[in-house]
């Protein structure tokens, strides 16, 4: 599919091309995305024949992608009252609603299917179920009902480590919970420091994000609350045997630093969100920290296995 096009009330036709269903993937979001998943899959033991575990990573980003525009597909509305995402391609007027819906449902087939036939079953059926939860329980059902949404929400960006490990290992063990755990709890405090200095745009759009129900001070709690277990889960790895030192003292230094960003937001005071520096930073580092958590942990699997 490389392009579908509306018409405006002024009889334009607006031809959504290549890039426009690109940025239905959320290409950002999915970059994390598969890199945690090829890490699982790096990090589990034993070997895969490079073309399948290029194919498991496919079907991981594919599956994301199609998760992505599904999530624009039925929040085109929202989407075009929030700042930062009133340019995407349904809102921006590029492309219509039933092209990004066949768009998403068709990769999600695919990627699930090729997942399936390809790698192995377990992993077909963990993609699977997580667009599912990120379609279904997050997009449909929590994001505009409660501001738990990205408490509960945060299962379905959990899932791509389980899934890499299960490709090359077809079974689920300890160390892959962990991970899932891990970006699970993760979540919260990195979506919330974002909403804190957006807050404007979730009011705009009605969604009931934690800033705007329980207040800026309990969300500034809530994210130093979620940082304990967080970072409890990030070294666990070590202390049960399952890593060496060297993702061991990587994990103490990532979680000191996170902590400590953490407490700055949690005891902030400031209403202007421009000025909002702890939160950008925690909120910044929040990705820093995942992406090198996880290549720590890749290093030290491949250093020791």
């Amino acid at each position: 599919m490389t392009s579908s096009t509306i018409t405006t009330p002024s009889g334009q036709a607006l031809p959504a091309d290549w890039r426009d269903f690109l940025a239905l993937t959320k290409p950002r979001v999915m970059t994390l995305v598969v890199f945690t998943g090829w890490c699982g899959l790096l990090a589990a033991p034993g070997s895969m024949n490079p073309v399948i575990a290029f194919t498991a990573i496919l079907c991981i980003a594919l599956g994301a992608g199609a998760a992505g525009a599904l999530n624009q597909w039925y929040e085109s509305d929202i989407d075009a009252v929030m700042r930062r995402t009133a340019k995407r391609p349904l809102p921006g007027g590029r492309m219509d609603r039933d092209a990004a819906y066949q768009f998403g449902v068709g990769l999600a087939a695919f990627s699930v299917i090729l997942m399936g036939f390809a790698v192995n079953l377990l992993a077909a059926g963990i993609l699977a179920v997580s667009i599912l939860f990120y379609v279904l329980v997050y997009t449909v059902w929590l994001k505009r009902r409660t501001p738990q949404n990205i408490v509960i929400g945060g299962a379905a960006g959990a899932f791509p480590p389980l899934i890499g490990w299960a490709a090359c290992t077809g079974r689920i063990e300890l160390l892959p919970v962990l991970l899932f755990a891990l970006v699970f709890l993760w979540t919260p405090p990195h979506f919330w420091a974002l909403s804190l200095f957006i807050q404007s745009d979730y009011a705009a759009a009605g969604v009931p994000m934690m800033p705007l129900v329980a207040g800026r001070k309990a969300t500034r709690q809530q994210i130093l609350l979620y940082t304990l277990p967080m970072a409890a889960v990030a070294i666990a790895p070590w202390p049960l045997g399952l890593t060496s030192g060297v993702y061991g003292i990587a994990a103490l230094a990532l979680n000191a630093i996170f902590l400590v960003l953490a407490a700055r937001v949690g005891f902030s005071r400031e209403e202007d969100a421009a000025k909002m520096a702890p939160e950008r930073r925690l909120f910044a580092y929040s990705i820093i920290y995942l992406f090198a958590l996880f290549g720590a942990l890749v290093v030290d699997r491949l250093m020791f296995r």
